[in-house]
């Protein structure tokens, strides 16, 4: 019979060890995870670092799925304390962190942020609905019929897609897959035209993952690409190409506006109001997380915290907010204010 509690025991001390050596080996934050996030955790961190006493904190953008999978790795000095991400933990995601020893984490939610598609001002403005993002840019579409067939993605220019679009190709320039920002998208933006059609909407029912497969299954033949994990060089793609469209979070259209414009999606712009409100339909939370067992080993950690659900940080009038972030209602601000404070653990019921 084998005994499971051996590598429990061998990987708890080491852990142990690796706690022994904690001062010494690291005294300041290590934060990964979502870019979107990103510029948000640097102004807390440099807030932090000027008037703290303590170190910087290292921030580093992965990509959401990217900063999850290296903070769930396990507990310990060389594991990163914190991850940005802009969409919620996967239950699967839980359950590989439970795996590496990753038991007790808490969940921040710091705001909201919009999707946005722009392009660069030196171009037409695009007036879009969810139904043209889908068919601009899924792999395969509903075909004339209207029987429920599909075929490959036909659809080369954005007048083919809707005769009232532009007579330019589709190109658009956007998040790989390990990106919260394309996560949300596809759900929020793609799956959002997608079932307008009524063959897809009643796949939804008797096949979920087939209707997923159709939703969410963006085109690999060149009119959409990958253009990695910074949204600044999206930013700058889009200046030197006029014809291309950009797929990134509302911040960064907010500190590019001389450059970029946002289209609007379903007649709603992308402005800091709308997305507030809600008006605006591609939008989604952001979020990061804390490995419990870091906070009284790591130097810093239950300040930075403190900096980062304060009212100065993520308030109506916060810092956050004067560089895009879209605040929290007051409540829910408290909420998550006092998970914070009493380290509330992470609960999935509500996924």
């Amino acid at each position: 019979m084998i005994n499971k509690s051996i590598p429990v025991a061998l990987a708890a001390a080491a852990l142990t060890s690796g706690w022994a050596q904690a001062q010494s080996s690291r005294d300041y934050i290590s934060v990964v995870g979502s870019s979107t996030v990103y510029p948000f955790a640097t102004v807390v961190a440099e807030q932090f670092g000027k008037t703290s006493g303590f170190k910087t904190p290292k921030i580093e953008s992965t990509g959401s799925g990217g900063g999850l999978k290296l903070f769930c790795s396990g507990v310990g000095v060389e594991y990163p304390d914190i991850t940005n991400s802009s969409r919620r933990i996967k239950a699967s995601e839980v359950e590989g962190c439970a795996a590496n020893g990753v038991t007790d984490i808490i969940e921040v939610k710091i705001g909201y942020d919009g999707i946005v598609l722009a392009n660069s001002k030196a171009s037409q403005s695009f007036d879009l609905s969810r139904r043209d993002i889908f068919n601009a840019l899924a792999k395969d579409v509903p075909n004339a019929a209207g029987d429920g067939g599909f075929i490959p993605n036909p659809y080369r220019t954005w007048s083919e897609v809707n005769p009232d679009l532009p007579d330019v190709e589709i190109e658009v320039l956007g998040p790989p897959p390990t990106s919260g920002t394309r996560d949300a998208f596809v759900e929020l933006a793609m799956e959002g035209g997608c079932k307008t059609f009524d063959s897809i909407a009643a796949l939804k029912k008797s096949d979920s993952d087939a209707y997923k497969a159709r939703c969410h299954s963006v085109r690999e033949d060149g009119a959409f690409i990958e253009a990695g994990e910074n949204d600044n060089l999206i930013v700058q793609k889009l200046e030197a190409n006029p014809a291309a469209l950009g797929i990134f979070g509302f911040s960064f259209l907010d500190q590019n506006a001389d450059k970029v414009q946002g289209s609007e999606v379903d007649g709603v712009a992308p402005t800091f109001e709308n997305i507030a409100s809600g008006e605006y339909p591609v939008s989604r939370p952001l979020y990061f997380y804390v490995k419990k067992a870091h906070i009284d080993v790591i130097p810093g950690m239950k300040e930075y915290l403190a900096e980062f659900t304060s009212e100065k940080a993520w308030g109506d009038e916060g810092y956050l907010a004067d560089k895009g972030m879209i605040p929290m209602p007051t409540e829910e601000r408290q909420q998550f204010a006092d998970n914070v404070a009493s380290r509330k653990n992470l609960s999935m019921a509500a996924n």
